[in-house]
């Protein structure tokens, strides 16, 4: 009975993701997600700007348009204040971030004018006809960072801003680390950055990842038993698909059953239910809004209640039924853990694609950031290590982007960015400890000139969401931090 009345109660909460843009539906990347607060007010439309293709060719002249936002609500251009740069990511901009977020409380104290700049390749900014994987050679991090150069040199001359007007870049997640990357290859267009979640670190085998969620359970809920609950609902099913395969098959609404599947089919399986934990523990909390009215957020204190209240329902039941939940919340009828479904979809060239194909993309030639089984946790059993990622770069791209590749690409990144040696100043490193990419982020100031905020108990780039009653009062005073930082160096030449 108590499981019937928690998941009646849970219907009502929603883990509020970013644009669920990778494969099955499930959220791989970091995302940022849309600020909570707005309730309809009217947004800046699109903008294009004429943009290179490759800004590592001179002599390329091809170009393409990108999308970009511009709100001048709170700007005089008879005494103009800072240019307030929003770095767009991972998935398509939203206008609403234009009205709505921490940044812009910050714009309306400074008297500044908002910019949101799409990411090439996402969302409506297309530089190639198709993703095909000769086309996504110019997707880069170091060719995004080109194009905010590139823009804010053209928007300076097309808004005839003097040279004292100062640029400051805002990022959450993987536009975090572009806001840092931005403020040290561009010093002289950009004069302080905020960058909120931003992993520096490109790192292959991403096993920390895993480790931080099952230490933010361990925060939050103040105890061992969630944990402990997770530990034996993961053991419970590894032994029932060995003896009654059909139970888990009904429990968790597979699509097909475990008789047709194949090794790769199963290791997906396992990612897949250990990703909705992840996704939980990396959003928990925080001041985003859904689409879906008949939801409410989804926190790992309800979640945890669901899987530790006192009964008779075996913990795997339990962590089924959260998974019930997440079904109905993606629309999905079943639990689609087919690794061929999951590649296909990744082959998609088409430019209708969320996101996903780009994304991958980069972490294979860029950063890896593969959150694998491998820590030392023994919660979500080890099932999907690293070549379970490495072979998906194979399969969806090709042959040749095999581990000695992805690792060299990774480290090619850490050598031109620094990773967490990062050579900056004027750039505010924004953490939570309950995000689990703060693992690859500064989480302590090194330089004064670079501090960093660690804000306990909160997730994934909570602090770029409008400001809320529920808010924790460490949360509060960060953005109060950040404030004064912006005031501090805005008043430096």
């Amino acid at each position: 009975m108590w499981l019937k009345t928690s998941l009646n109660l849970l219907f009502y909460f929603v883990l509020c993701h970013g644009s669920k843009e990778f494969r099955l539906g499930r959220s791989k990347n970091g995302n940022l997600g849309v600020p909570g607060e707005y309730s309809g007010e009217k947004v800046p439309p699109a903008q294009w700007f004429k943009q290179k293709l490759d800004h590592f060719s001179p002599t390329d002249l091809r170009s393409w348009k990108q999308r970009y936002y511009i709100n001048d609500s709170f700007y005089d251009y008879k005494n103009p204040g800072p240019i307030f740069l929003m770095i767009g990511g991972e998935g398509p901009a939203d206008p609403r971030w234009m009205v709505k977020g921490a940044w812009i409380d910050y714009a309306k104290k400074f008297n500044a004018l908002c910019i949101n700049l799409e990411h090439r390749y996402y969302g409506a900014s297309h530089p190639t006809e198709d993703l095909s994987t000769k086309n996504l050679q110019y997707l880069s991090s170091a060719q995004a960072l080109a194009d905010l150069a590139n823009f804010i040199t053209a928007m300076n001359d097309k808004l005839k801003l003097n040279r004292e007007v100062k640029w400051v870049a805002f990022g959450g997640s993987y536009p975090g680390s572009l806001a840092a990357w931005l403020r040290m290859k561009y010093p002289h267009l950009v004069h302080a950055s905020v960058s909120s979640s931003g992993p520096l670190l490109a790192k292959v085998n991403f096993m920390e990842y895993f480790e931080v969620v099952v230490n933010a359970l361990r925060e939050k809920t103040g105890s061992e038993d969630c944990v402990n609950q997770l530990r034996n609902a993961h053991a419970q099913i590894e032994g029932l698909i060995k003896t009654q395969p059909e139970e888990i098959e009904n429990e968790f609404r597979t699509c097909m059953p475990f008789s047709k599947a194949t090794e790769n089919d199963m290791k997906n399986f396992f990612n897949s239910i250990a990703d909705d934990f992840a996704d939980l523990v990396q959003y928990n909390e925080d001041n985003r809004i859904s689409a879906d009215t008949k939801y409410r957020n989804i926190t790992i204190n309800s979640v945890c209640k669901l899987l530790t209240e006192p009964g008779d329902e075996a913990p795997y039941k339990r962590l089924a039924a959260f998974n019930s939940i997440m079904l109905n919340k993606s629309n999905q009828t079943c639990l689609d853990y087919s690794y061929n479904n999951m590649i296909n979809d990744l082959r998609n060239t088409s430019l209708s694609s969320e996101g996903g194909r780009q994304w991958m993309y980069q972490t294979c030639t860029e950063f890896g950031f593969y959150q694998t089984s491998s820590g030392e946790v023994n919660i979500f059993g080890d099932h999907f290590k690293l070549d379970f990622f490495v072979q998906q770069c194979q399969d969806v791209f090709g042959k040749k982007f095999n581990k000695e590749f992805i690792e060299n690409a990774a480290e090619w990144s850490n050598s031109y960015y620094g990773g967490l040696d990062i050579a900056v100043d004027r750039v505010v490193f924004v953490h939570g400890s309950v995000d689990p990419w703060h693992a690859l982020g500064i989480t302590t100031t090194k330089d004064n000139n670079a501090p960093a905020i660690y804000i306990h108990g909160t997730a994934h780039c909570a602090n770029m969401y409008p400001a809320s009653e529920n808010d924790l009062p460490q949360l509060t005073e960060a953005r109060v931090e950040i404030q004064q930082y912006l005031d501090t160096w805005l008043s430096q030449p």
